[in-house]
């Protein structure tokens, strides 16, 4: 790799051989990024696979859901799904199968389960969650009419609810639609979970305690090795990046940290993982595509230099300051089947510090820093775009590549919402 500075950072005029770029010297560190050299970045190619291909399992065989959601919003594509409308004629009272619908509303192969978000009286399965308010007096204090707009369309009443439109997406056909309205009538008495970590309002909120920079804790500080070997390991040319950067600990010490940034060459945002691929084409001649076992590696290696070093993104151009408005306004956007937004699941004023299920929704301010991080969940190492794809998928709409532009403006977003956090990487999360 070069020794011209990758984005931002301090780097010192002893470290060698550049690497076919300018000398830097340190009285030039401290000038802005357009006052420098900008390091070499093969600029045309993709940086990941295409065309691209959804996981089908991570490394580690945990699989992904294959179902392709072109019908519906994504972060590339906006205005796909259905708009609001109003409910298909139906007669009142509601009629349907009380039993079905409980059925349905606690089967988690159909859209994760009611039980998701909600309380719903004495059958309620273990581990609810509290998004949605407790249901186990709804049949008592809500008619029909309602019951029914609301399982197929909470948007008729609430454009900003976070309940997926269920029948208006096609979740549920109408018939379980009446089945689920059956079932909710039957909801009339106070129910009290008296168990503490069975009850959402009660449950603590989990405190990682795990040692993230201990191998036997982590797995993903094998990852770290690995960076490590990969960075002195030589190219397909015979260079390797420990030949232009012989002091790495000190040349980047805080690099990593002044990521994601604004690249004015390819016109968009450029990461970590991003910037690895294309410069090493420029400078070693190895393809590590973003998220290759290589380009994680090296990710990891790179961001534990910087551990300590607070969050702290370059956003005084006008590129830059674009491309965060435009993350901040594609965390607001909705997508996928199940209607969700960014800011619905990870901001205060939505729904952040709740449960899902089993499941803790977190504030986005304090979830980037630790990243490349170990998802025990899934047995794998993610980088942040990673992270960014599943939870797309999540919510049912179709990921992006992992050097999509959107992702790249979403990524200096949260930087910017992060700014001052110190990394700590490699991370574990569940």
């Amino acid at each position: 790799m070069s020794a011209v500075p990758l984005a931002v950072g301090f780097l010192i005029a002893s470290l060698g051989a550049l690497c076919g770029s300018s000398f830097i010297n340190p009285a030039l560190s401290a000038q802005p990024a357009t006052a420098r050299s900008a390091a070499p970045l093969e600029l045309e190619k993709p940086a990941s696979a295409r065309p691209w291909q959804r996981y089908k399992v991570d490394s580690q065989g945990s699989s992904w859901p294959q179902t392709q959601w072109n019908n519906f919003t994504n972060l590339a594509n906006a205005g796909v799904s259905p708009p609001m409308h109003a409910a298909p004629a139906f007669s009142l009272p509601v009629e349907g199968d009380a039993e079905r619908g409980r059925l349905l509303a606690y089967d988690r192969a159909r859209g994760g389960s009611c039980v998701v978000c909600h309380i719903m009286g004495k059958t309620t399965p273990a581990q609810p969650g509290n998004v949605g308010p407790d249901l186990s007096t709804v049949g008592a204090t809500r008619d029909d009419q309602f019951l029914f707009n609301y399982v197929y369309d909470p948007r008729i009443y609430n454009a900003k609810s976070i309940m997926p439109p269920w029948g208006a997406f096609g979740v549920y056909r109408l018939d379980e639609v009446r089945d689920i309205v059956a079932f909710l009538k039957t909801l009339k008495e106070p129910y009290a979970i008296t168990d503490k970590n069975e009850n959402p309002n009660t449950r603590p909120a989990p405190v990682e305690s795990r040692d993230n920079l201990e191998p036997t804790e982590n797995p993903a500080m094998f990852g770290l090795d690995s960076g490590r070997e990969v960075f002195t390991r030589k190219g397909a040319n015979g260079k390797s990046c420990a030949a232009c950067h012989s002091a790495p600990e000190i040349a980047f010490k805080t690099w990593a940290a002044r990521m994601p940034r604004y690249e004015p060459r390819l016109q968009r945002v450029l990461g970590v993982e991003e910037f690895i691929t294309r410069h090493a084409r420029a400078t070693t001649a190895d393809e590590m595509l973003m998220q290759s076992n290589d380009n994680v590696a090296l990710s990891i290696y790179l961001h534990n230099l910087a551990n300590g070093a607070g969050i702290s993104p370059d956003l005084s151009s006008a590129g830059a300051r674009a491309a965060l408005a435009n993350g901040q306004t594609l965390m607001k956007r909705k997508v996928g089947q199940l209607n969700m937004a960014c800011v619905d699941c990870h901001t205060r004023e939505q729904h952040a510090n709740k449960w899902v299920r089993g499941q803790y929704l977190v504030e986005s301010k304090g979830t980037t820093a630790h990243f490349p991080t170990w998802r025990t969940s899934r047995g794998d190492i993610w980088d942040i775009r990673k992270r960014f794809q599943w939870c797309n998928v999540s919510v049912r709409a179709n990921e992006l590549p992992p050097d999509a532009k959107q992702y790249g403006d979403i990524e200096l977003a949260l930087a910017a919402l992060n700014k001052g956090e110190k990394i700590n990487s490699p991370g574990i999360r569940h």
